[in-house]
């Protein structure tokens, strides 16, 4: 057994079911799980390890519920950088067809090393392409060593340009590959215990990079094997016309006649949805990562956060690829999405009245997408909250930080109000991950300068 006390914390946020905030908080952790959770007084007073948080603020870890860890290796690439999402795509499809198996290891740990220092402790991927030997295996195998969770999504695509699919035919696999390859991860990744640290999902990449086949095959292996399912959908306009054109549905119609609906999945982005398409949701359980600075680079839209969390909707946030928003950042995109948010509150203000225009949306409410939300999300019941029994996911942010001075009134909304900070601690089951705000289990340096020749590689 191992040991862990946590005390004296400025501030402990809870985010649990009372939303409790204790002042000079702290934690008692044993073999990675909260035992004990409240006033630093009332916890025990030794420990194998013991951390004090004076001046600190502590929080659940966040919740990353989309990326794609990969690009973080094709950031800023000039032809992509104004760009809508299909000439985005059509722009970086082959420079990605290049990369190797030492490309995905080198650029998954990039993006886990930023997300660790923004206070992310579980990420979900989205790795839907393969070339050159890559394997889910390499992002996998890299994460260990970063020490975040991981949610592995096995993602596909199997309609090449020749079959009237948008990726071109040297970057799919046939579906046989994938289904064989996706039966050998869940055997031998998957752990659905709780505080588990490796679990995989079936994500097929889109509408337009799969067949319909495919996502009915991928859904009933995901049910047979129980884990969860995740896509692309609503993310654009021009989504939306070639499912029409394809399919004759919308896209959430078409997820319907694929059997994708359910609490068992979730859909980054879903910003062309409509009303009927949120209530086929908030009915069916399916879950959303919004992924506003995404949305916001590729000009796709403004998601409707207000309309889904008014019908019941599980929301999380999603920083999504570093390519599309050219950061992992997860307080960043907390920031992002409360500012968006308001900015739709105020255009919808103007055509509603009083009574019928959207409530600002407050730090604390986006806060909760980054933890709560995106626990739930991802079908997670053991982390997104401190409370006991829950795994020993926190962050911790010193309050002295240049960025935060003057906001000591309410140090909690200042996290997302003010400049986003890096954490000065951040432990994934009771082990540190980053300490005093240095990463623990990775050379920082070293991985730039490899990554960066990576990237040049691939863009020379």
């Amino acid at each position: 057994m191992s040991t862990l006390l946590v005390r004296h914390a400025a501030l402990l946020v809870t985010m649990d079911d009372q939303r409790r905030e204790i002042p000079d908080g702290g934690l008692y952790v044993q073999d990675g799980f909260i035992e004990n959770i409240g006033k630093t007084e009332d916890l025990p007073k030794s420990a194998d390890t013991i951390l004090d948080l004076d001046g600190h603020i502590l929080l659940p870890g966040l919740i990353n519920t989309h990326h794609h860890f990969y690009q973080t290796l094709t950031r800023a690439v000039p032809a992509a950088q104004d760009a809508n999402l299909f000439h985005w795509l059509k722009t970086l499809y082959p420079i990605w067809a290049r990369m190797t198996p030492e490309d995905i290891y080198i650029s998954t740990q990039t993006a886990l090393a930023e997300l660790a220092l923004s206070g992310c402790t579980t990420a979900s991927d989205h790795l839907y392409l393969f070339p050159n030997g890559s394997r889910l295996d390499d992002e996998i195998e890299a994460a260990r060593q970063v020490g975040l969770r991981l949610h592995a999504s096995r993602g596909s695509m199997s309609l090449g340009e020749s079959q009237g699919g948008l990726p071109p035919d040297t970057v799919v696999d046939t579906p046989e590959q994938i289904l064989r390859d996706s039966q050998r991860l869940i055997e031998q990744y998957h752990d659905s215990q709780p505080g588990a640290m490796t679990r995989i999902v079936l994500a097929p990449c889109s509408p337009f990079s799969v067949t319909g086949d495919l996502m009915r095959e991928s859904a009933k292996m995901a049910r047979h094997y129980g884990v969860h399912l995740h896509t692309h959908l609503a993310e654009t306009k021009d989504e939306e016309v070639f499912c029409l054109e394809k399919f004759g549905k919308r896209p959430v119609a078409y997820m319907q006649s694929l059997d994708w609906v359910g609490p068992d999945v979730w859909f980054a982005h879903s910003v062309h949805v409509n009303n009927d398409e949120i209530g086929v949701y908030a009915q069916t359980g399916c879950g959303v990562a919004h992924c506003p600075s995404s949305n916001m680079r590729l000009a796709s839209g403004i998601a409707p956060l207000w309309e889904w969390q008014r019908a019941g909707v599980r929301v999380g946030l999603g920083v999504d690829g570093s390519a599309s928003n050219d950061s992992s950042h997860m307080l960043a995109e907390a920031r992002q999405a409360l500012l968006l948010a308001r900015i739709r509150a105020g255009l919808l203000g103007a055509s509603l009245s009083a009574e019928g225009a959207p409530p600002l949306l407050s730090a604390r409410q986006a806060l909760e997408l980054a933890t709560r939300g995106g626990a739930s999300v991802l079908g997670r019941q053991d982390i997104g909250v401190l409370a006991n029994g829950k795994c020993a996911d926190f962050i911790a942010i010193n309050l002295n930080h240049l960025g935060l001075a003057g906001a000591l009134a309410d140090p909690l909304a200042a996290l997302v109000f003010c400049e986003p900070q890096t954490v000065d601690f951040n432990v994934v089951q009771g082990k540190f991950v980053v300490r005093d705000g240095e990463l623990c289990t990775i050379d920082v340096p070293r991985l730039v300068e490899k990554h960066n020749q990576a990237s040049m590689r691939l863009l020379s």
